[in-house]
């Protein structure tokens, strides 16, 4: 699929650097190119990224994952890829799986494809959290998937020109689930495993991500109203998306 041609893959990244150099590496030995966007870290991760062979965005303050994500949508596009997929700068997601969410992206025509991490053994507290988003992500948006929260996925054309203008900086996993569902974009998910987390410390940070969405998306939806005014604000007419960026109506977006 000419979606697929160009396909780029984006790691936000802050204080990574005992293991953002190794992410690089394999994905450079797969044949991917890489862009990690350097969160204003406070050790070498940048260095590290880019003396394993990654384009590096350093950012001269720190902005948090959500921003670092639109920044480097935005210099993908601006160097002509027409796939992004992020991908974790601590080696949680195996760049060996971008392939699958390819796949599965060029077979079924998604927009975006979610990695899901269906076999993870997930404990009770989180199986709970990672349903109430999925749920709340079904209700506001008609969006149907299983792990709202994942931070592994696909994005193509052109989603990707509307997310690089919009993607949430706050909540951005499920932020930007809800904006693409809005915008009528094709969402799938493909089931990968993840490896455990090095430093000891993914499932809590995991679990306290959850839990503050919870109270952002479903316990106070309100604070979704800032979301909705960014949607509204791009929800131009269907015409002005055309050109070399392609046309919204044609892959279904709104």
């Amino acid at each position: 699929m000419t979606g697929l041609a160009r396909s780029l893959l984006l790691v936000p990244a802050r204080n990574e650097w005992a293991t953002v150099g190794t992410v690089v590496q394999v994905a450079r030995r797969l044949g991917y190119d890489v862009c990690v966007v350097d969160d204003c870290s406070d050790d070498a991760t940048a260095d590290s990224a880019e003396a394993a062979g990654a384009h590096v965005v350093r950012l001269p303050v720190k902005l948090g994952v959500g921003a670092a994500v639109r920044c480097g949508l935005r210099w993908a596009l601006a160097q002509g890829y027409d796939t992004v997929v992020q991908v974790r700068g601590d080696g949680r997601y195996d760049p060996e799986q971008v392939k699958a969410l390819l796949a599965a992206m060029g077979d079924t025509g998604a927009d975006m494809v979610i990695g899901s991490r269906v076999a993870d053994g997930a404990g009770p507290v989180r199986r709970l959290a990672m349903r109430l988003l999925s749920a709340r992500v079904r209700r506001v948006a008609g969006v149907r998937v299983v792990d709202a929260s994942s931070e592994f996925r696909a994005i193509r054309r052109p989603l990707l020109d509307r997310l690089a203008d919009s993607y949430p900086p706050e909540y951005h996993t499920v932020g930007a689930l809800i904006a693409a569902g809005r915008m009528g974009a094709k969402i799938v998910e493909q089931p990968i495993v993840t490896r455990p987390d090095r430093r000891g410390s993914g499932r809590g940070v995991t679990l306290w991500y959850l839990m503050r969405a919870i109270v952002a998306f479903v316990l106070f939806p309100r604070r979704e109203r800032p979301l909705r005014l960014l949607v509204a604000a791009i929800g131009q007419p269907r015409s002005t998306i055309t050109g070399r960026r392609g046309s919204a109506r044609s892959h279904g977006l709104r």
